[in-house]
């Protein structure tokens, strides 16, 4: 709906400053740009999309092909080149013109037309519009190298690509203009996690605290820090954290459930409410280490993405954990267990006996293509150590 107003104000714009040109005589900057306005509106968009996969009720598939729609959306926007504004000169009667066309338009289309129409399926750009699009906006950046909101959203595009480095890159140049933008760390902070295969311990952990200085309810910030308390197994700070979500979401909503359901599972784990013994009982994964085979060395550039997952020996195919890392950290020590769950009631520990498998992708992706590279493990026990998997073959 968004892009359909967009785009409709273009076109009228353009069709007015046809008619109107005799009366436009000279340009001038324009106080409030519509990239500016459309950023902000942008945003906020993202913002929800970023709670409802902190609250775990969007899936990370739907969340990044949402997500990069939106992207797609906004980097049209941002690309455009904006119109002049009129001057003085005339500016009444442009005026009068301006508002009479448009108002005179809707008015004869909600009349005769198919307002329906509107809510039709919107196309959606492909992978090479889209990356387009993203090189538009960096050379934009580039040029404008003070606009912190265009490295944000240079920031975020990236990292819908799945191209971390680069949105770190960017990243770091917003935060140099903004340091106390707290959504704008806790965003950074999500992008150097998946960077290093998911793992929010260390740097992403220190912006997170710093995010939560500067705001103490931030949404995303606090969602990350509960699981980067869960990753350690600090199940107790895990639950303290996400429970101070459920006040800055609206009661009975779906996030609100989803959200009071994982801090049950946090106090669970840590003993709060239950006996002794449940806690002590937290199931510690499987765990071992990935290696490349020598002779496919050379098939392997450092960027290129590394997925570890477990699936049950025998059970559903869906992955029960999984962790993301690059080339250039293997040979890689891994830990896979229930706080990587994909879904809830599908865990590690919900299978006695699981396979570890580990893949090599050339195109960043985790559904397997042509060329990619992996190997498996036997089935071994949910709560096996020193597993050893070796990355011997290529996908075919």
């Amino acid at each position: 709906m968004i892009v359909f107003w967009l785009i409709a104000a273009g076109l009228a714009a353009l069709a007015l400053l046809v008619v109107l040109r005799p009366l436009i005589t000279r340009r001038r900057r324009a106080t409030l740009s519509r990239r500016q306005a459309n950023i902000a509106i942008y945003r906020d968009e993202l913002r929800e999309l970023d709670a409802d996969l902190a609250a775990g009720t969007l899936a990370r598939e739907h969340y990044e092909r949402s997500r990069l729609e939106l992207q797609a959306r906004a980097l049209e926007d941002v690309a455009a080149e904006e119109p002049p504004p009129m001057q003085p000169r005339g500016r009444r009667m442009a005026l009068a013109a301006g508002v009479a066309l448009p108002v005179v338009a809707l008015l004869v289309y909600f009349a005769a037309g198919n307002p329906g129409a509107l809510l039709e399926r919107q196309a959606i750009p492909d992978a090479a519009q889209i990356e387009a699009m993203v090189a538009r906006l960096a050379a934009k950046m580039e040029e404008n190298p003070g606009d912190v909101e265009g490295w944000k959203l240079l920031g975020r595009s990236y990292a819908a690509l799945g191209r971390y480095p680069q949105a770190l890159a960017a990243y770091a140049k917003a935060a140099e203009r903004a340091p106390r933008d707290a959504q704008l760390l806790a965003d950074f902070a999500d992008a150097l996690a998946m960077a290093r295969g998911q793992r929010l311990a260390g740097e992403p952990e220190r912006l997170i605290a710093r995010a939560l200085e500067i705001d103490p309810e931030n949404l995303k910030a606090l969602a990350l820090a509960g699981s980067a308390a869960f990753e350690r197994q600090d199940y107790a700070h895990a639950a303290e954290l996400w429970s101070r979500m459920l006040p800055l979401v609206p009661a009975g909503s779906e996030d609100a459930r989803s959200i009071a359901q994982n801090v049950e599972e946090a106090k669970t784990l840590a003993g709060i409410g239950a006996s002794p013994s449940k806690a002590a009982s937290a199931h510690p994964g499987v765990r071992g280490t990935v290696r490349l085979a020598p002779a496919l060395r050379k098939q392997v550039k450092p960027d290129d993405m590394v997925f570890v997952f477990a699936r049950a020996a025998d059970g559903p195919p869906m992955p029960l954990a999984v962790l993301r890392a690059r080339a250039a950290d293997l040979p890689l020590e891994f830990a896979l267990n229930d706080s990587m769950a994909m879904a809830r009631g599908m865990s590690v520990s919900a299978h006695p006996r699981v396979v570890v498998t580990a893949r090599g992708s050339k195109s960043g992706s985790a559904k397997p293509a042509p060329g990619d590279l992996q190997g498996a493990s036997g089935p071994v026990a949910n709560d096996a150590s020193g597993v050893a998997v070796t990355i011997d073959s290529v996908v075919r």
